[in-house]
């Protein structure tokens, strides 16, 4: 894998601005509960890349791409409850569930690459 550090990875660059999306389209939400609860899911799934990332282990690294990948569940169930009462459009409500989806998938991906990253380097002795 060609990447030098947490910031390279797409994954965590896309965590990121669909966190800022979500911080901006909650700046509102008149329910101070549901708004930090989805502010702090959104905010979860890229600090969760960098943090295992940071680890230094491809074997501590995989767990934190699971959370950060649980994270973005979370997000989507609130943003799912969220569309209910109307605290967010459908326009928006489509963009932020879309992306989480695709970064979903990205972190499966990411996941199941350093997983065999870390077979292949076991299998030579090297872990």
């Amino acid at each position: 894998m060609a990447f030098q550090s947490f910031e390279d990875l797409e994954v965590w660059q896309r965590g990121c601005r669909l966190a800022v999306d979500v911080f901006k389209i909650f700046a509102n939400c008149r329910n101070f509960t549901m708004q930090d609860q989805v502010q702090r899911a959104a905010l979860s799934v890229p600090s969760n890349v960098a943090e295992g990332y940071e680890r230094n282990s491809n074997k501590e690294f995989i767990p934190f791409l699971n959370i950060a990948k649980g994270s973005g569940g979370e997000l989507r169930t609130r943003l799912y409850i969220s569309r209910k009462p109307d605290f967010l459009t459908k326009i928006d409500f489509d963009r932020l569930i879309g992306e989480s989806k695709e970064i979903s998938a990205m972190l499966h991906g990411l996941s199941q690459a350093v997983a065999k990253r870390s077979i292949g380097k076991s299998k030579r002795g090297r872990v």
